[in-house]
This record gives C-alpha cells, sequence and structure tokens, in this order.
C-alpha cells in the first residue's frame, strides 16, 4: 500500500476527539479510505512518510492520536466542568430522579415548583464540580491504548473512540466520582434542599412515599454527559478535517 494511501487513514485518527473543524470538499472520503485499507492485517502495516517526505514510525503515528484524544477529552469535560456546563445545556441537563416526579408534581401542583428548579440546580452543580475529575482517567486510559488500539478504532463504527472510553472508563470513573459527587451535593445544598423539599411535599395530603439515590443519580448523569459530547465530537469530526494545533500533529497528519 502506498504511503499516500496510507496516510489517508492516518489522517483520520486525530480526527476523533477536536472540535474545532473546517468545511471539507468531499463527505464520502472516510468511507473510501476504510474500503481501501480494511483487508489490510495490523501486523502487514508499516511506517509510512508524512507529505513532506519524513519518516514516521507507528510510534509517531500512535502519539499523535493519543494527543489529539487527550486535547478533544480535556475540551469535553472543561466544557461541562464549568459554571453552568450541564445546568444550561439542555441536551445532558440532568433532570430530577424518576422516583422523585410524583413530588415534582405534588410541589408545582401547590405553587411551590420553584423548589424544584432550585433543587434541581444543585443537581446540576454537582455534576460540575465532579466532572474535572474525569480528566486524569481520560489521560491514563488514552497513555495506555496501543497501536492495534488506534487501528480498530478507525475500523469501527462511528462511535467507536466513545464505545472504547466507555467500556474501559465507566467503572473507575463511577469510583472516582462518586465521592466528589456526594461531597458536592452537600457543598451546593442539594442534601439539605432536598429534606426542606421532602419536608413541604410531606405537608401535602394523601401523597405516597418516596425515595432517591441521589448520590447515583447525579453520577450517571455526568457520564451521560460526558460520553455524550465524546460521541457528538467523533461522528462529526469523521466527516470534517482539523486544524492541526501541536507540532506532533503537524508532523504526522499535517497537509
Amino acid at each position: 500500500m502506498s504511503n499516500v494511501l496510507y496516510m489517508i487513514m492516518f489522517r483520520a485518527l486525530v480526527l476523533i476527539s477536536l472540535v474545532s473543524v473546517s468545511a471539507f470538499s468531499s463527505a464520502s472520503w472516510w468511507d473510501k479510505a476504510k474500503e481501501l485499507v480494511k483487508d489490510v492485517p495490523l501486523e502487514d502495516v508499516t511506517a509510512p512518510a508524512n507529505k513532506n517526505g519524513s519518516a514516521l514510525s507507528n510510534t509517531d503515528i500512535t502519539a499523535a492520536f493519543k494527543e489529539a484524544l487527550e486535547l478533544g477529552s480535556k475540551k469535553v469535560v472543561n466544557q461541562l466542568g464549568a459554571v453552568d456546563g450541564f445546568n444550561k445545556d439542555a441536551i445532558v441537563r440532568i433532570p430530577m430522579p424518576q422516583s422523585l416526579q410524583t413530588v415534582s408534581s405534588a410541589l408545582k401542583s401547590v405553587g411551590l415548583g420553584y423548589m424544584v428548579d432550585d433543587f434541581t440546580l444543585r443537581l446540576n452543580r454537582a455534576a460540575e464540580q465532579a466532572t474535572p475529575e474525569a480528566k486524569a482517567l481520560f489521560v491514563d486510559t488514552i497513555q495506555g491504548m496501543k497501536f492495534d488500539d488506534v487501528r480498530r478504532i478507525y475500523n469501527g463504527p462511528e462511535d467507536s473512540a466513545t464505545r472504547f472510553f466507555e467500556e474501559r472508563m465507566t467503572p473507575d470513573l463511577t469510583k472516582a466520582m462518586e465521592p466528589i459527587i456526594s461531597d458536592s451535593l452537600s457543598q451546593v445544598g442539594a442534601i439539605a434542599y432536598y429534606d426542606k423539599m421532602i419536608s413541604a411535599y410531606k405537608n401535602i395530603p394523601f401523597v405516597p412515599d418516596v425515595k432517591s439515590d441521589l448520590t447515583s443519580h447525579v453520577s450517571q448523569g455526568a457520564l451521560n454527559g460526558v460520553f455524550h459530547y465524546l460521541a457528538e465530537q467523533e461522528a462529526a469530526i469523521r466527516k470534517d478535517p482539523v486544524r492541526q494545533t501541536t507540532a506532533l500533529l503537524k508532523k504526522v497528519f499535517g497537509q
């Protein structure tokens, strides 16, 4: 396989996580490149040269891919970890737990809907405080990737990088984030407000009892938000090229 065709494949790898994209002349270039390389065994891959004629090793290619993934995942974490990163994003905003929908409806029916809104805000604030914890775990997972992982992600479905992260990271992310979310729920006043809201709810005649695991609910919502934006970026970036922002990315994927 020629160096030029080989580079068509690896130019796509850097696109999986970066968000700063520009228009591209052909939306089908990914599929054409994938068709060219789909039958090439992993052990037959040899190092290509970039368009400037500089020799590239598999180490260079894998390092550039990891760098791109780190930049992209950090940007997602920074976006969602900022104030209102969850709260003002209609797509990933964490709602009241399903087990508290009865509470929500009952309070709104007696003019106490503001309590539901205030409580929901605090749930999202807890997620925003805890999300930065994901940054170090993304870096660790990315640095542990091998060249074979890079190849398989490229040849996989349009969300294969996201699913790779989700499979590898969800248990550790949950374990790391839940204590932080539990503390955050107290710090932002969600626990105290929960008690206040439930107390007001119980003053309404004939309402049923309710229970809710707030920490698990917010943890799952936070992870759903992170992986949602990773998948969204991955799908979009497979169609469009990206501006190379570092010396290594320019060396491996530059024009």
